[in-house]
């Protein structure tokens, strides 16, 4: 080699980063938490890095680029050194399988997350994020006829009862947005009942009146459900998720019936704030009584 091109045999941090395609305070941190030896200082105190760093330096940025974690690397090469180089299990080549494992949660996650966009896309709104087996339900409907408090009411659901529980209730707003009238009143019942608030006592008049007038609602509603034989499809949603889910068992509480991480109903009830006043809460209490009072009574067998 020429004499004006000899190289220097060591250099100085900032070239070792400039070379290796880092930076000063990356090789520091390596330093730090013992994946780069501490290389010996010049007379003016400053470190200085050989072949070896460098060569130790390119395989860092190099394993670091393709994902792997640093404290993984460090492992992985002090146990190369122990093994005078060889992949041993426990070493670069353990490493790589777990990371090549790791990318393939990440893939098959990304792959999640790219049908779930691609969905809402496709569905033109969030429903596209609720699970198939209730936008499945909800397919059929005219785009734009739910409204985005029946998506609100959806999602709360799904997150409590699961797919099943949230495609059971679609129900309710396939038969609200393909009957009118029936839309027009649940607007009007809903407004009154927000009128319930603080400022309303839970013995005022208007809690018992407007209770009655939500049952007298909940029962039109389901006779209309049961008109449109939207009933007998909701007892073919079970069979067919009891069929997608034979593992839930007889007793339908299987993890399937609500999503990974998802609460019971009584857990959600201290979890899940609704503003409703004690009018309110009083107004449902009364329109179940009366609901209840309606339910065919088990014959008297004694």
């Amino acid at each position: 080699m020429h004499a004006s091109f000899m190289p220097p045999r060591q250099v100085r941090i900032g070239d070792a980063a400039a070379f290796v395609g880092s930076t000063p305070r990356a090789i520091r941190h390596y330093h730090e938490i013992g994946l780069l030896p501490e290389p010996e200082r010049g007379g003016d105190n400053r470190r200085r890095y050989g072949y070896e760093d460098m060569i130790r330096l390119l395989w860092i940025r190099r394993m670091a680029d393709a994902g792997i974690a640093l404290d993984d690397i460090r492992d992985a090469l002090a146990t190369g050194t122990a093994s005078a180089g060889a992949d041993s299990g426990d070493g670069i080549a353990g490493t790589l399988e777990r990371l090549e494992e790791t990318l393939a949660e990440q893939e098959a996650e990304l792959r999640r997350q790219r049908t779930a966009v691609r969905r809402m896309r496709t569905e033109g709104s969030r429903m596209g994020l609720l699970s198939d087996f209730v936008t499945d339900r909800l397919r059929s409907l005219p785009e734009g006829s739910l409204r985005q408090a029946d998506l609100d009411t959806l999602l709360v659901t799904e997150r409590i009862f699961g797919p099943l529980g949230a495609a059971v209730q679609a129900t309710r707003f396939i038969v609200l947005a393909t009957h009118p009238t029936l839309r027009e009143e649940s607007d009007r019942i809903d407004e009154a009942e927000e009128a319930l608030d603080d400022s309303v006592a839970v013995d005022d008049p208007r809690v018992a009146q407007m209770a009655a007038e939500r049952h007298a609602f909940e029962s039109a509603l389901h006779a209309a459900i049961e008109e449109s034989g939207l009933e007998e499809e909701d007892d073919a949603l079970f069979d067919a998720w009891d069929e997608l889910h034979p593992e839930d068992g007889e007793d339908g509480a299987g993890p399937g019936r609500r999503e990974p991480g998802s609460m019971s109903a009584l857990e959600a009830i201290g979890k899940m704030p609704y503003d409703f006043s004690p009018a309110r809460l009083r107004c449902m209490e009364l329109a179940e009584e009366l609901s209840a009072q309606d339910s065919p009574r088990a014959p008297n067998t004694a």
